[in-house]
């Protein structure tokens, strides 16, 4: 009796990985199994993104590619937000759904690949943390959806609505069942992580800590009593995080902050309607720095954003410079389809945008290079995530996974994903960092799922 076998492609940022693991689950919980061939699958289904150009691109390619090799194909996602413009391309496809809309998809696949008579859910069995798509030892747990925000070159509350939070319990319970499968680091994730809760008017619970309410202080120093690495994205530099950094001082959770301040000029900001200004940042990163001496702060920055003058990126250097960011990414500006920022005059011209992207990246550079420098000769604390030409690699406090720089370690024993030791950094480029194993004592005592790596 054949079963049908689903194929699954991918796309976009951490949030939509998540979409894509829930769905994932939902198919096998059906009874569906899962191919990683297009070849071997009974259909096809394309989770999008759309946020910029360029992702909007890959998503059409990949919708292009499924349909090519298999021609069976659903679309779902952010881009799926514009099925016009899907079908205009693409009238093959199937069925397109938007982001989230999970039951829309699995009605879909049931319709065009129906199991047969019989077989269903109760044949399979799931783990309880269900099927996910990061290695066993790190998961990504989203504790919101959408954004109240309305950033002027931002379509995401178009895409994914406004912000709705998790109740508090349901997350906890989650992270409970993760960490019991062997999960030994979680990133926290939404589009507006500092937020949480304020939608729900931080509701009033039966504390799980200090804190009788339901706001991100409260789900941190609950999640910091796990005994794992907590590493929080994707959050706006609110006062209230001032109360966070206080738990990553206490070694609670990670001391890492992903904030992406997106500029340094107070007339960029505003036109980009940003819910910060350039001197608060400022103040709130010494202050930071000054309760958590080893606080990394990675953030993201756009270049030729419409009206930039050469007054406004001087600015934004300036601000590099002076808050000598651990981690930084940067981008050209480019329109978004829906975007505010369109309307907006002053366009940027694309050699301009490149010249001074160029500028940053070298300015950061040097940046990065001396922080990097300053980690030669101290330990770290490291979790392994693969064995790569004889050493292994792995990341500290410092790197957060797919974006930052890597550790790679040499050790006389034999280490797994998952494992946490502590490392003396011998050197260091721009980014990665290498050294040995220091503590040459027995890992941490946990299954290791040899057989799965």
């Amino acid at each position: 009796m054949h079963i049908p076998r689903v194929g699954f492609v991918s796309l976009g940022c951490p949030k939509a990985l998540v979409d894509s693991e829930r769905m994932l689950t939902r198919l096998r919980e059906e009874g569906y199994e899962i191919s990683s061939t297009y070849q071997a699958a009974d259909i096809v289904v394309v989770n999008t993104c759309g946020f910029i150009d360029s992702a909007k691109q890959e998503s059409i390619a990949a919708i292009g590619e499924a349909i090519a090799l298999h021609g069976k194909v659903i679309v779902t996602g952010c881009l799926g937000i514009r099925a016009a413009e899907i079908r205009a391309i693409h009238p093959q496809v199937l069925d397109i759904s938007g982001p989230q809309q999970y039951e829309s998809v699995i009605a879909t696949v049931k319709a065009y690949a129906p199991m047969p008579q019989g077989q269903g859910a109760c044949q399979v069995y799931l783990p309880p943390q269900g099927i996910r798509l990061t290695p066993k030892h790190y998961a990504y747990l989203k504790i919101s959806e959408g954004c109240n925000n309305h950033c002027s070159f931002c379509i995401i509350p178009s895409m994914r609505g406004r912000l709705v939070s998790r109740p508090l319990e349901e997350i906890l319970r989650e992270a409970e069942t993760l960490v019991s499968a062997g999960v030994r680091e979680l990133l926290v994730i939404s589009q507006d992580t500092g937020a949480y809760g304020s939608d729900r008017r931080y509701k009033t619970i039966e504390s799980v800590g200090s804190s009788p309410r339901e706001d991100i202080y409260t789900l941190c120093e609950a999640l910091g009593r796990l005994g794992i690495w907590i590493r929080l994205h994707y959050v706006y530099p609110y006062p209230h995080i001032d109360r966070i950094v206080l738990l990553m001082r206490e070694g609670k959770i990670l001391p890492y902050l992903d904030i992406p301040f997106q500029h340094g000029s107070p007339a960029v900001l505003k036109n980009m309607k940003r819910p910060a200004a350039v001197e608060n940042n400022l103040k709130r990163i010494e202050s930071w720095r000054n309760m958590c001496p080893d606080l990394t702060i990675r953030s993201t920055f756009i270049v030729g954003f419409p009206g930039e003058t050469e007054e406004d990126f001087d600015l934004l250097i300036d601000f590099l410079q002076e808050a000598r960011l651990n981690r930084v990414g940067c981008f050209k500006y480019s329109a978004v389809d829906g975007a505010a920022a369109n309307d907006l005059p002053g366009a940027i011209p694309e050699r301009v945008k490149e010249e001074r992207w160029e500028k940053f990246m070298q300015v950061q550079s040097g940046i990065s290079a001396a922080s990097q420098r300053d980690r030669i000769g101290k330990i770290a604390d490291v979790i392994i995530d693969e064995l790569s030409e004889g050493h292994y690699i792995g990341r500290s406090h410092a790197d957060a996974p797919e974006i930052d720089g890597v550790v790679h370690v040499r050790s006389h024993r034999n280490l797994y994903p998952g494992d946490r030791i502590r490392v003396l950094i011998e050197e260091a480029s721009d980014y990665d960092c290498s050294g040995i194993h220091f503590q040459e004592q027995r890992p941490e005592s946990h299954t290791h799922p040899h057989a799965n790596y």
